[in-house]
């Protein structure tokens, strides 16, 4: 039973290493960690096994099956989450990086228990006591990195900015593991030497000292690196909206000059009706007509949402999409009034985009603003779409340009700045986006 045991410890360290290399993707699992748990904690044990009574039936090394149980580990890993395939593949490389330091820091411990015992177990193999210590680095390793695993670099791994990133990343457990390979004796034997074996234990302390290092260092980096990236993300964000704000506000202006300017168009009319001018009459109301706009809508009493909505509800009625606004919004509201133009804008914007692109008997816009309790505001807005709304890790992509859209992603950021919420949903040619935004 203990010849059995003994490589099967040395094969079963792949269990640490992939729940290891599952801690900073836990939210991109394809299915519940219990039931991925039940299912991949059976089929490891059973390689192990497996591995183990053929290495003990054939007396030889457990290498070959370590790295098959290793590979199967790894295959599975990356079929079972929602991340890019060099991420995810980058990943497990570097749970590799560390395991196979770890692995060659335990042959040194094991060399030590056999020269200091004076063993004769077969030395193909961990000794029962060795296998144990390497299995319990292992577990060590995982409990140290935990914290750092499920925060920092869950982090790097969701962030967008640096995805090249990871195209050169894996380069550097890779070599790691060349080195840690290179160093395994061809004759156990040569560990027992003293000086080789110390070297040993130096050798492999410093080749896991410096891996870490560079992970840090990688680490540092690309938060570094990814901060900068954002707060420039950040300005080009605020400097697209504020010019969106602009435009939208000097319509808005146009449409408050409008209904300031028609008590001196009438007055004109009124003043060329006395006189008797009804060609010039007739010029007039010709040449003004394209540039009064339709002002017999009012959909609240906040004259600041009542402009916004009164804007796109012009521009949709242009170009024949039914509009339907359900509007109570009182003139007075404790939510930042330039934040709630943005959402309902931005929001607007989009879905009069996605149904100018919609087939006519289709088109359709629906809104929804409400006060709860004086101090949320609710919105909702629909519209009917053609086509397929293009994602990637979650991120709505732009259908305008290459890359991420800038609408919805202000309206991310503008309902969880004030400590709100949003949901973006699409089905059966509907796409419905939901804001929620603190007063």
């Amino acid at each position: 039973m203990e010849n059995i045991l003994r490589p099967m410890l040395e094969i079963s360290v792949v269990i640490p290493g992939i729940l290891l290399a599952y801690f900073p993707v836990r939210s991109y699992l394809k299915q519940s960690p219990v039931k991925l748990a039940g299912w991949m904690l059976p089929l490891l044990l059973l390689i192990s096994i497996l591995g183990a009574c053929i290495s003990f039936q054939l007396n030889i090394s457990t290498s070959l099956f370590l790295v098959i149980a290793m590979l199967i580990a790894v295959l599975v890993y990356t079929r079972t989450i929602q991340v890019s395939l060099w991420k995810s593949f980058s990943v497990a490389l570097s749970v590799c990086g560390v395991f196979s330091c770890i692995n060659s820091l335990s042959r040194a411990i094991n060399a030590m228990l056999i020269v200091h015992h004076h063993s004769t177990e077969n030395e193909l193999w961990f000794s029962l006591m060795g296998g144990i210590i390497y299995n319990a680095i292992c577990w060590g390793a995982v409990v140290i990195a935990y914290y750092p695993a499920t925060h920092d670099v869950r982090t790097i791994i969701e962030d967008e900015n640096f995805a090249q990133t990871w195209y050169v990343f894996w380069i550097l457990p890779l070599v790691f593991i060349a080195l840690n390979l290179f160093m395994i004796p061809t004759y156990p034997n040569t560990l027992y030497t003293g000086r080789v074996l110390q070297g040993y234990i130096v050798i492999s302390l410093v080749l896991l000292v410096l891996l870490v290092l560079f992970y840090i260092m990688f680490i540092l980096a690309a938060n570094s690196l990814n901060r900068n990236a954002k707060l420039q993300q950040e300005n080009h964000f605020l400097s697209m909206q504020q010019e969106r704000y602009d435009n939208l506000r000097m319509a808005i202006e146009e449409v408050r000059q409008a209904k300031h300017d028609m008590r001196h168009h009438f007055r004109q009319l009124s003043v060329m009706a006395e006189a008797g001018e009804l060609e010039k009459i007739k010029e007039y109301l010709f040449g003004a007509e394209n540039r009064i706009p339709n002002l017999d809508m009012q959909f609240c009493e906040n004259r600041a949402a009542d402009s916004v909505i009164g804007y796109y509800y012009e521009m949709a009625k242009r170009q024949n999409i039914p509009f339907h606004a359900r509007i109570d919004l009182p003139p007075q509201i404790l939510v930042d009034e330039i934040d709630m133009c943005l959402v309902i804008s931005n929001l607007l914007e989009n879905a009069l985009e996605a149904s100018i692109k919609t087939a006519v008997p289709k088109r359709e816009i629906k809104v929804e603003a409400y006060m709860h309790k004086n101090s949320l505001l609710l919105i909702q807005v629909e519209n009917s779409f053609d086509g397929e709304v293009r994602m990637k890790d979650g991120v709505f992509l732009s259908t305008k340009r290459k890359g991420n859209g800038v609408g919805i992603q202000s309206v991310r950021r503008i309902s969880e700045k004030n400590g709100g919420a949003n949901s973006f949903t699409y089905t059966k040619g509907v796409f419905t986006a939901k804001v929620m935004i603190h007063g």
